[in-house]
């Protein structure tokens, strides 16, 4: 049931439930794949960034220092810190798929240009421009994975699709094994070929997208609902036709745009709680994904000694539990619920992160045991860490959705991502186990207090619908 109200500009429309009710499909399996092969770019990049730690620092041309390639991590942070903010308010405003191109070309030509770096500031600048073009991937990657997939598996599908970042770290620690070996490829050229691998990833995902719809909701939100009603159509065409029942219809005004005066109030006042929440994850799991992973590959060659061209081997088992642990918990988060799975696997991260850092302050673990360790930890912190973005994604009304995952994207990496690759290089740099040791207890305390805020405040959001969550704000 759909109809405009030209006297009072009221569109009445039951998409949102027509959405929600659909089983699994073709069109739901193609969507995580072209959506979440966005993740695997992330990953790709990221452990190319640290895989290479130890060329740069090699090459004759860049002769990087542990502070400078901490320094690298986290231009690629503020960039996509900046590049999810701007982003984010355009993908609300000119709509989801339309991002997904112009974000894509900023990561496709930052990348490459990467490849050409000449010395410490042209390097800094093509990583801040590729952190930029992600940012931007991330809110509307987010918002239309809640906008297109069934309320009743929402949590899983998020959590998987943001879990493939590891397929991705996956793919760069392979590659990392070939080109960083100087018996294939010299050693100043083997990571400048290392970053063309994410440009080629990138057609990749220009090619795939070009299917994807625009979100309904979305259309429906701007007064575009013949367009929306044509969509929610062909979704439906993927699936057997659904018993007649009368829906929950939605009644709304369209609107163009939000002010940012309204943005910020709902954000910081009418959602308090939430803010609190949203920005609690964002910020412990970004000191410690980045924290810990940007400098893995340091920790490996200053303090084991493992060459740089071996590091890939390392990285594999690692990503292997980073991709386990949303997989085989992501459906706990539909069944359990949100608050005590996103509590739990916050709270579990926090204490064996602690209990591997005094093994490792200690000596207690080789270089290969160190790495399963970090396998156990991150198998339940990857789970956690990609809760945060569902979280954020699904607790904020419609109009502002992808502007308040950038928001608290920002604020989360600005406040714990970029400043911990930077910490944590200067910290190795000291070559003292016991400082290290200080930066990983630190992330350790900042995950268990988020896990102790989501048990508090955390919303049920478990299989229903995103405006049952929160009403959209034209709603009347």
């Amino acid at each position: 049931m759909n109809e405009g109200r030209e006297s009072s500009g009221e569109i009445v429309t039951d998409i949102p439930a027509r959405l929600d009710r659909l089983p699994w499909s073709r069109f739901h399996t193609l969507v995580v794949v072209a959506l979440g092969i966005t993740w695997i770019l992330d990953g790709l990049e990221v452990t190319l960034a640290g895989a290479v730690s130890g060329a740069l620092k090699e090459s004759p041309v860049l002769r990087f220092t542990n502070t400078e390639v901490g320094m690298a991590g986290a231009a690629y942070l503020a960039g996509a810190v900046l590049g999810a903010v701007f982003f984010g308010w355009l993908t609300d405003r000119l709509g989801r798929k339309k991002l997904f191109t112009i974000t894509v070309l900023v990561y496709l030509s930052a990348t490459a240009a990467t490849a050409f770096s000449w010395n410490l500031w042209s390097f800094l600048l093509f990583r801040f421009v590729t952190g930029m073009g992600i940012g931007g991937e991330y809110t509307a990657i987010n918002s239309a994975i809640q906008e297109l997939v069934p309320a009743r598996v929402r949590g899983w599908t998020d959590l998987v699709i943001n879990g493939s970042f590891w397929v991705g770290a996956a793919i760069g620690g392979v590659a990392a094994i070939i080109l960083l070996d100087p018996s294939f490829v010299s050693p100043d050229m083997g990571w400048r070929l290392a970053f063309f691998i994410g440009a080629v990833l990138g057609l990749i995902i220009m090619f795939l997208r070009q299917w994807i719809p625009e979100s309904p909701r979305w259309l429906m939100s701007h007064g575009r609902i013949a367009e929306a009603e044509r969509i929610v159509a062909h979704i439906e065409s993927f699936s057997p036709p659904q018993p007649a029942a009368k829906l929950p219809t939605l009644t709304l005004r369209p609107r163009s745009r939000t002010p940012m005066g309204e943005v910020a109030h709902t954000l910081f006042v009418t959602h308090r709680p939430r803010t609190l929440v949203a920005l609690a994850l964002m910020t412990s799991q970004a000191f410690f994904y980045n924290a810990i992973f940007f400098t893995y590959a340091l920790i490996l060659t200053d303090f084991y000694g493992v060459p740089s061209q071996a590091i890939g081997w390392f990285i594999l088992p690692f990503a292997a539990g980073n991709f386990l642990g949303p997989l085989l918990l992501g459906r706990l988060f539909d069944t359990l619920g949100r608050r005590p799975m996103i509590a739990g696997t916050y709270i579990l991260s926090g204490v064996l992160l602690a209990g591997t850092g005094f093994l490792f302050a200690r000596e207690m673990v080789s270089a290969s045991q160190l790495t399963i360790c970090w396998s156990i930890v991150f198998f339940f912190a990857s789970a956690a860490a990609s809760s945060a973005y569902l979280t954020v994604s699904e607790t904020y009304p419609l109009e502002i959705r992808a502007l308040a995952i950038a928001v608290f994207y920002s604020l989360g990496t600005g406040l714990g991502g970029v400043a911990g690759p930077w910490l944590f290089g200067a910290l190795i740099d000291t070559g003292s186990r016991m400082s290290v040791l200080g930066g990983y207890l630190f992330g350790a305390v900042l995950m268990i207090a988020a896990g102790l805020i989501a048990w508090r405040f955390a919303v049920k959001a478990e299989r229903r619908s995103l405006e049952d969550i929160s009403k959209p704000l034209g709603a009347v």
